[in-house]
């Protein structure tokens, strides 16, 4: 089973009012497990950065007029995800601007059903406990200290983890596999027991007979 944890950066919260993607971070999971796979790309916007999401993100338009638009990654972005299953922490925000992102480009949208939104999993599995990436981290122990800004690759990363947990922790079934494949169980000849006799005593034949005469018409004494 192939699934993506996909986290984004943005110009601001709102894709209708003209907010745009300036970064991308996604990690494959096979079979809930990060296989090593990673797809990180910084976007272009086209327009400025806002003083109050550079503080979150710390990506500025100089420095993003460097890298590719949307409709120039599109191609290799979904390339990357294929058909998974998108894991995304409040999946309604990077869904709309993905899916903003290729009304501009006029593609077919991504539907909500392609994805698993870790927000509402926590909030349904720690009703009123706070429920972002860092409390998350700290919930999990997962150590987030490298965290100082928001980064799409970083929090994709953080949030695979956060995921595996959220479903019930590392599957220790991978590991015990392969400790299994190099066991070899040797008997010893020496501590074999012997056949127990399980022969019915006369007793217990005695018994079955007369349960048997109660029986109408008993297969037994076909």
């Amino acid at each position: 089973m192939r699934e993506v944890v996909l986290d984004t950066e943005t110009t601001g919260l709102d894709p209708a009012a003209g907010d745009r993607i300036v970064e991308i971070g996604c990690v494959e999971l096979i079979n809930h497990m990060p296989s090593g796979k990673t797809y990180h790309q910084y976007v272009n916007p086209q327009r400025d950065v806002p003083e109050g999401a550079f503080r979150v993100h710390g990506l500025s338009e100089a420095f993003l007029s460097e890298y590719p638009s949307f409709v120039e990654i599109a191609e290799q972005f979904f390339e990357f995800i294929g058909d998974a299953q998108l894991v995304i922490h409040n999946a309604s925000f990077d869904m709309g601007f993905i899916n903003n992102e290729l009304d501009r480009i006029s593609q077919d949208r991504l539907a909500m059903s392609r994805s698993i939104d870790t927000l509402q999993m926590a909030r349904a599995k720690f009703p009123g406990a706070q429920a972002s990436l860092d409390a998350l981290c700290r919930r999990f122990e997962v150590d987030n200290s490298s965290r100082e800004k928001h980064g799409a690759l970083l929090d994709a990363e953080l949030l695979s983890e956060v995921y595996l947990q959220l479903i019930g922790g590392r599957q220790p079934d991978f590991e015990l596999a392969r400790e299994n494949r190099e066991l070899v169980v040797k008997s010893d000849p020496g501590k074999i027991r012997p056949a127990r006799a399980h022969a019915a005593s006369k007793a217990e034949l005695t018994a079955n007979d007369s349960f048997v005469a109660r029986l109408s018409n008993p297969i037994w004494k076909k």
